[in-house]
């Protein structure tokens, strides 16, 4: 399967028609997604209706559009007008909305062709996939692995070879943490970059959550690229290509609140070896690092409440409003303190979660337990790893940099300053390829 680009390239020039593309991304579908049940929403025929007027476009002269003629899914979550948008609730599988999220409106704009749309956990809050509605979607690694959430299914049509591109959104690693666990490529954008119009609770109007953003996932780091910056991406100063050697890095290989796997920590060293010998300064558990005991305390009270719509979490009381603009000088506090640490760094390297893709277990996060080389370890402690960007509202690249004993990709975040989204994609991908060669 072409990427993305090289797609839009060949039907530009004629080597190929977006309909033959849609054509074998269905067949891919149809053939591989039984096992794997990542597709769960399928539009087949509109998209195909999409690709022929793709084609007449072309046929009258005109190809225009970086995605012109790509087929592609999208997160479950995102409103699409005419299909079901229901988050894995029961409840809201009669919710069909009728107008496009604005990402989705731009992805048309580009030239993407919408296949369908991609399985989520209930209510978008675990880090696996499996819902009363569709039921489980499986990591294409290994069918008795987790794809990773809340994008699950959106990662899995990627590792899969399904499409080269999808869409998700992060509010507690969601685009991060699949990606790593599927071996992909996700960026979670500074937060408020991108419009999250359309991608809202079912049956609600409102958008723009604490702490949500959406952003893209992708097959290779030029794809990711190409496709943040038709979402918007494009808005944000791109600052010149530099070289490793330039780089300024801070390593943190294990958050104190949650244990690491020794493949993710040594992972995490050679990367780090690795910029070290082309050149670039770095460093290992900096003194400028901020509070992360409180941060993580900070972030989970604003994580459920955003969650919870307000009210209150499982077993607790509703916030209230002083309380939470209390919260909001907290998270402001945070995000100046990390601007100091990103006034001697470029980047932080860090695990996306401190385990590779681990066996289904329906036990509710709160009190599920993870094997974590030998020890069983709470699995909720480990939000504190995507809590590390989320809460200062920062950008971070979710990349691929090894593999583990069971043959599991081996994932990290590398985290930049606030609305440094091209940094952390620059040495994300300088990261990728040292770790490759």
């Amino acid at each position: 399967m072409r990427g993305a680009l090289a797609t839009a390239a060949a039907i530009r020039s004629g080597e190929t028609t977006a309909l033959a593309e849609c054509d074998a991304a269905i067949a891919r579908i149809e053939a591989g997604d039984g096992a794997i049940n990542a597709v769960v929403v399928r539009d087949f025929e509109r998209a195909r209706e999409q690709a022929r007027a793709v084609d007449a476009r072309v046929a009258a002269g005109d190809t225009s559009g970086v995605l012109l003629g790509v087929p592609m899914t999208v997160k479950e979550s995102f409103d699409v007008a005419g299909l079901v948008s229901c988050w894995g609730f029961a409840e809201h599988a009669d919710h069909v909305p009728s107008e496009d999220a604005v990402a989705v409106q731009r992805l048309k704009a580009a030239g993407a062709v919408i296949l369908g749309k991609t399985n989520v956990p209930v209510a978008l809050a675990d880090i696996q996939t499996n819902n009363p509605v569709y039921g489980r979607t499986r990591n294409p690694h290994n069918l008795d692995r987790v794809p990773g959430g809340s994008s699950g299914g959106a990662a899995a049509a990627l590792a899969a070879g399904f499409v080269p591109i999808e869409i998700g959104s992060d509010i507690g690693g969601s685009i991060r943490t699949p990606a790593a666990f599927c071996g992909m490529w996700g960026h979670k954008p500074t937060y408020n970059a991108l419009l999250s119009f359309g991608h809202n609770f079912p049956r609600t109007e409102g958008c723009g959550v604490a702490l949500n953003v959406i952003g893209p996932i992708a097959r290779d780091a030029d794809d990711l690229e190409a496709l943040f910056e038709v979402m918007g991406g494009d808005a944000l100063s791109r600052p010149a290509p530099r070289e490793p050697r330039d780089w300024r890095i801070l390593l943190l290989p294990e958050h104190p609140l949650a244990p690491a796997q020794a493949a993710i920590k040594a992972a995490i060293e050679a990367t780090g070896t690795a910029f070290a010998s082309a050149g670039a300064r770095v460093d290992h558990d900096g003194d400028l690092l901020p509070d992360l005991i409180g941060q993580h305390m900070n972030y989970i009270r604003m994580l459920l409440t955003a969650m919870a719509r307000g009210g209150a979490p499982e077993g607790g009381t509703p916030m209230t409003l002083p309380d939470w603009f209390a919260l909001i000088d907290e998270q402001a506090k945070c995000r100046r303190d990390w601007g100091r640490l990103f006034g001697s760094y470029d980047a932080v390297i860090a695990p996306v979660w401190g385990t590779t893709a681990y066996p289904h277990d329906d036990t509710p996060l709160g009190e599920r337990l993870l094997q974590l080389d030998g020890i069983m370890a709470p699995a909720g402690a480990q939000l504190a790893y995507p809590g590390l960007a989320t809460f200062p509202m920062l950008p971070a690249t979710s990349v691929r940099i090894g593999t583990d004993a069971q043959g599991l990709p081996i994932g990290v975040q590398v985290i930049a300053d606030y609305n440094r989204d091209w940094t952390a994609i620059a040495i994300a991908r300088a990261a990728h390829d040292l770790m490759r060669s």
